[in-house]
């Protein structure tokens, strides 16, 4: 019977869904970022939890439970609240959610001593307005705050729904799930898998064309396969559910794999790779050095080099050549060049590329100029209009043209010119890689 039953208890948690309601006005007026939404879908995932909604609402009572009745409309069994446990009057969570269940609201002493003992600690007194904190739902257990004075709640208001509270600010709501949320989710039998996921990373293919070459790998049901757009580049998430880390790479691995295979060089790297970090991978290993000029980056691209710890075994450094006068006396760009074709041109991107390489003694010189708008555009050179040049080892002198599209604002074109940089020069590494691997064997 006692076996009978657990099969039972099993079943049912794995049907259970969690859902996320965050509670603050501030969070919709977009005076903060909803950083715990992020933290707690991610520890939903370690413990196997799935997870499909979240929902954000100002601090009003009616409200608050609208997005109550809505999410046990979808069959949610798991509500998790962040904000709204503060000692002020619009802190209305507890308030709204003992309402919606229509049960009274009981000092609770164990919470009413802490937060006294907190205040006392600091050479306070403990004012009215706090003593609200201490009211709990008849029946829900306290979820303590080892750090703040603002404690959540452990309550199953009936037997299919549980009700976690937590404030919203973040280094409480983590310590308070890690030291004891976490601990009770465990108690009911999560945890004995893991929602897990692998996000592969492209550059220099569109969402449309990545997706048309993996169509059928999207009907997959274990490990699911879907695509996303992040800014410049385009992301295939593999998610997959296992007792642990090892079992899910195990499934996840062979589909990687075949996506890297149909995608060739357009994939780049999964999970916190950057196409920076890759790119120093490759110089590290080649042992070789790089140097850039930058007219309408700016900057940028040397902002993103430099943001990969390690950045100093392989940079050597750059120029910002904004300026005409700039590119001639410092990367000896041609005048009658820039004059016959213009500061934005392949011409005098490769000229920066070379008089750079040449100058710095690297290995490889990249050279950015273009129009990043919002005006200086002509019928023949429009906003959006980059020419990137890449000089490196074995007379490699490469030239590269980007259209980044009227419609984009500068600072979208400028960080997409230095992203899509570093992406050609990378390529190019890649097969200096292979070439080198192929000569080695046929040696």
């Amino acid at each position: 019977m006692a076996d009978r039953q657990r099969e039972i208890n099993e079943l049912r948690i794995e049907k259970m869904t969690a859902e996320i309601i965050c509670v603050g006005t501030e969070l919709l007026l977009g005076e903060i970022t909803n950083s715990n939404a992020r933290y707690i879908a991610d520890q939903l995932a370690k413990l196997g939890i799935p997870h499909y909604h979240q929902s954000v609402v100002g601090d009003n009572i009616e409200r608050i439970g609208h997005v109550i009745d809505i999410a046990i409309d979808r069959r949610a069994e798991i509500l998790i609240f962040t904000g709204g446990l503060g000692p002020t009057p619009d802190d209305l969570t507890t308030v709204a959610i003992a309402n919606y269940f229509a049960t009274p609201l009981e000092e609770n002493e164990q919470i009413l001593s802490d937060i006294n003992k907190k205040f006392a600690e600091r050479s306070l007194v403990m004012t009215d307005n706090n003593r609200k904190q201490a009211l709990l739902p008849k029946g829900a257990q306290v979820l303590p705050n080892s750090i703040g004075t603002a404690p959540g709640m452990i309550w199953h208001p009936r037997s299919d729904l549980l009700l976690l509270t937590f404030p919203g600010v973040p280094s409480e709501m983590m310590a308070m799930w890690t030291q004891t949320a976490i601990l009770y989710l465990q108690s009911l039998g999560w945890g004995k898998e893991i929602i897990y996921s692998r996000v592969m990373r492209f550059l220099g293919i569109g969402e449309s064309n990545l997706a048309s070459k993996i169509t059928p790998l999207f009907e997959l049901t274990e490990p699911t396969v879907a695509p996303y757009v992040s800014k410049g580049e385009v992301r295939l998430r593999i998610s997959t559910k296992a007792t642990s880390r090892i079992a899910a790479n195990e499934l996840i691995e062979p589909i990687s794999e075949q996506i890297k295979t149909i995608t060739g060089l357009d994939y780049y790297g999964c999970d916190e790779d950057t196409i920076s970090s890759v790119v120093g991978e490759l110089l590290i290993e080649s042992k070789q050095t790089l140097s850039i000029a930058e007219s309408c980056t700016g900057g940028g691209l040397g902002k993103i080099i430099t943001d990969t710890p390690g950045s100093s075994f392989y940079f050597i450094g750059g120029v910002i050549a904004y300026a005409n006068e700039c590119k001639t006396s410092l990367l000896g760009v041609s005048r009658n060049t820039i004059e016959q074709f213009g500061a934005v041109s392949q011409q005098v991107a490769m000229e920066m590329a070379k008089g750079l390489v040449k100058k710095t003694n690297s290995d490889w010189g990249i050279s950015i100029t273009g129009i990043a708008g919002p005006s200086g555009e002509s019928f023949h050179k429009p906003i959006g209009l980059v020419y990137v040049g890449i000089v490196g080892p074995g007379e490699i002198f490469e030239g590269f043209e980007f259209k980044f599209g009227t419609n984009k604002d500068r600072e979208t074109i400028r960080y997409l010119s230095a992203n899509n940089a570093l992406d050609k020069l990378r390529r190019l590494l890649v097969k200096q890689k292979i070439k080198k691997e192929n000569t080695y064997i046929m040696g």
